[in-house]
């Protein structure tokens, strides 16, 4: 059982799947990075400054005790988050449309079939009848 276990492990999928597995990780971390600390930034400066996340709907306000501790926190509709979320979708699936538009650019077309013309007994069959006539 170890072995086909050792068998399993080491096969070529396996590990082509942990290393897609790692490098979409760094891959999401990058996107994230630039989604979060450049392009947000530039939504944010276009929009009048307005930072989504702190839009919200509150259903009941936070009960605050004498002391200042909060004993029930506010139960809000936290829509600018959603708000965010769908920027950030829209902004990291146009970012990979270009990255995919890119990489289709450099694959290199295949080559067209050559024409297909008459083969060479054809081509012989053609000069001899016309010698005929």
């Amino acid at each position: 059982m170890l072995k086909e276990f050792k068998d399993f492990i080491m096969t070529g999928n396996v590990i082509d799947l942990a290393v897609a597995v790692l490098l979409a990780g760094a891959a999401g971390l990058v996107v994230s990075g630039f989604v979060n600390d450049i392009m947000m930034p530039i939504v944010g400066f276009f929009t009048g400054g307005v930072d989504f996340s702190d839009m919200q709907y509150v259903l009941s306000e936070a009960v605050v005790a004498a002391d200042g501790t909060v004993e029930k926190p506010a139960s809000a509709i936290r829509y600018g988050a959603w708000i965010n979320s769908i920027i950030n979708l829209i902004i990291v699936g146009f970012v990979l449309f270009l990255i995919v538009k890119a990489y289709n650019k450099t694959k290199t077309p295949p080559a067209p079939p050559a024409p297909k013309g008459p083969s060479q007994e054809e081509l012989l069959t053609q000069i001899r009848d016309l010698l005929k006539k």
